[in-house]
Order: C-alpha cells, then sequence, then structure tokens
C-alpha cells in the first residue's frame, strides 16, 4: 500500500513537473516575441528620428537658400546705387560630337549650337570700324534702358520686402496747425492748413469737432503723420494725418515737446530705420504697427514702450490720457 500511494505521489510530481516545463518554454517563447517587439521599437524609433533630423535639416537648407538669396539681392542693390555695372554670365554654348565617320577616321567635329565670327573676323580693323545702324543703336539703347528700370524696380522690391514693419516706416513730423476750420459738407471734421516746414502748408482733414473746439485747433503745435497715401474726405483732399490719444470716449491731441518746431522729425531709439516715401496702403504697414502705439502711465506717446522723442528737444505726451491707444 506504501508502495502505491508512493507511486501515485510520483507520478502527480512529474506531471507538475511537466507543466512546468511547458509554462516555461511558453515563457521563453513570449520573452523572445516581446524581445523582437522591443527591437523593433528601437529601430523604428531611430527611423522616426532621423527622418526628423533630415526633415529640420531640408527645412534649415531652404530656409538658408532664401537668407542667402536675399543678401545677393541686396548686395546688387548696393552695387547698383554704387554705380557697379552688372555684368550679366555668358549663356551656356551646346556642343554637339559627331560620331566617327564609316571610314574609321578619328576625327571629331565639335559644333556650337551659336554661330560665332571666326577670328579673322573679330579682329579685322575694317569689320571694328563700321558702327551699326542707327536703328539698332536706338533699339538697344530702349532695350538697355528698360532692362535697368526693370532691375531697380526688382531692386527696390527687394529692398522693401527685406525691410522690418517697424515705426521707422512711418514719417511722423511736427507740425503746427496755421489755420483751422470746419468742413463744410461734414459737421464732424475739421479742415486745416498745417506747416510742417515744406514750401506750401499741408492739407489735412481730422474727425476731431466732437473732442476739440475750434479756438484750440489754432495756431497749435502738433503732430503728424506724413507718408499716408493722400485721400478724399467729402471732396477735400487729405495730406497727413494729427496723432491723437484716443479710447472709446475720449481724443487728445498729441503735443510736441517744449521747443520744437515744424518739421522736426520724430524718432525712436532702437528703430533707426528712413521712413518710406508713401506707404502703400496694400502692404497694410499702417495697420501693423498702429497696436503698438500706446500713452504710457505717464502720458508719454510710445512704441512698443520706446518714447516718440524729438532729439535734444525731449518726448511727446498726452494731456491726461494714460495707456490709451494712439491714432
Amino acid at each position: 500500500m506504501f508502495v502505491l500511494r508512493s507511486l501515485v505521489k510520483m507520478s502527480q510530481q512529474s506531471t507538475v513537473i511537466d507543466r512546468l516545463e511547458r509554462w516555461a518554454a511558453e515563457a521563453d517563447q513570449i520573452i523572445g516575441y516581446l524581445k523582437q517587439q522591443v527591437d523593433l521599437l528601437k529601430d523604428r524609433a531611430v527611423l522616426q528620428q532621423s527622418q526628423r533630423e533630415e526633415e529640420s535639416l531640408q527645412h534649415e537648407n531652404e530656409t538658408l537658400k532664401q537668407e542667402i538669396e536675399v543678401v545677393k539681392q541686396q548686395l546688387i542693390a548696393a552695387e547698383v546705387r554704387n554705380g557697379l555695372v552688372q555684368i550679366p554670365l555668358p549663356t551656356q554654348q551646346t556642343v554637339c560630337v559627331t560620331p566617327p565617320s564609316k571610314a574609321g577616321t578619328d576625327t571629331v567635329a565639335e559644333k556650337t549650337s551659336q554661330s560665332l565670327s571666326s577670328p579673322s573676323d573679330v579682329d579685322s580693323p575694317q569689320a571694328a570700324a563700321q558702327p551699326p545702324p542707327t536703328g539698332d543703336k536706338k533699339k538697344e539703347k530702349a532695350e538697355k534702358k528698360g532692362e535697368k528700370k526693370d532691375k531697380e524696380k526688382k531692386v527696390a522690391g527687394v529692398e522693401e520686402a527685406a525691410r522690418p514693419v517697424d515705426v521707422s516706416r512711418l514719417d511722423l513730423r511736427v507740425g503746427r496747425i496755421v489755420s483751422a476750420q470746419k468742413h463744410p459738407d461734414a459737421d464732424s471734421l475739421y479742415v486745416e492748413q498745417v506747416d510742417v516746414a515744406e514750401a506750401a502748408a499741408r492739407t489735412v482733414v481730422s474727425g476731431l469737432v466732437k473732442h476739440i473746439p475750434l479756438e484750440q485747433m489754432q495756431d497749435r503745435m502738433i503732430v503728424v503723420m506724413c507718408n499716408l497715401k493722400p485721400a478724399k474726405m467729402r471732396g477735400v483732399l487729405s495730406q497727413a494725418m494729427v496723432m491723437c490719444a484716443s479710447s472709446s470716449d475720449k481724443v487728445e491731441i498729441l503735443d510736441p515737446p517744449a521747443g520744437a518746431v515744424p518739421g522736426d522729425r520724430i524718432t525712436f531709439k532702437g528703430y533707426p530705420g528712413e521712413p518710406d516715401k508713401e506707404l502703400n496702403p496694400k502692404k497694410k504697414i499702417w495697420e501693423q504697427v498702429q497696436p503698438d502705439l500706446l500713452t504710457n502711465g505717464e502720458f508719454v506717446a510710445t512704441y512698443k514702450g520706446v518714447p516718440f522723442e524729438v532729439a535734444g528737444k525731449g518726448v511727446c505726451k498726452a494731456q491726461t490720457m494714460a495707456n490709451s491707444g494712439i491714432k
């Protein structure tokens, strides 16, 4: 009986061992599969990283190409301004090589796609002495003039595109209202004659009737923007804009510093560029700059925190309006 029990117990242990061995084998297979998956994930991660790096390098390469092209155009513009003649690159000539003849000769004939004069013709004094016909001269001169204008337009376009859009693009000056009167056809508008140290006073139309009494408009120093495109307002052509601190219910004309005179430029530290001759309405330069024009807590007119300044004379201010927009 004891022997029988021992045999049964051994049989059960053998079954358990077999089961454990089977489970161990299955676990080994699962571990091997998981290792393969981990390796695949690592390879995929490396591949994705390399693709991202490649895309980043391609993007940097394109950016560098664009920057090089801008610098190149700026260099061309500078050379043109300094009178340096731009010599176009020579056109490439296609060289055709004929195969050997049937007779087995090794002679190779080279022909160019453009007909060239022989050396004797070029060096001939008679050929050099003959001027082209008058019509050809005029045509050549007209073509060169047209090419020069096209090049100048292209250079000007490149220079404008390369310039930053900031307050330096605005032609802000000190002006003096010589006279002001109500617009004959608009109750809310004044028509002012403003001296900005030019040959004649500028006509300016302003919607200030509801905010500034007419007597306070007379013989007053102001800040004006002079390079907006002139526009008719109720039949009167306005040639500038009076700069004011403005809110939904109040408007104050900006005051130049004491000692300022008509024609003084308003400048901004850190923004040394020259103003545009006339702002292009399509470029929306004024619309992009205006949101950053504000009075600060001390009523000083600023652009991104930099004061409106007349060199050596002081800053421009509103009378009572702090932290207000300017337009």
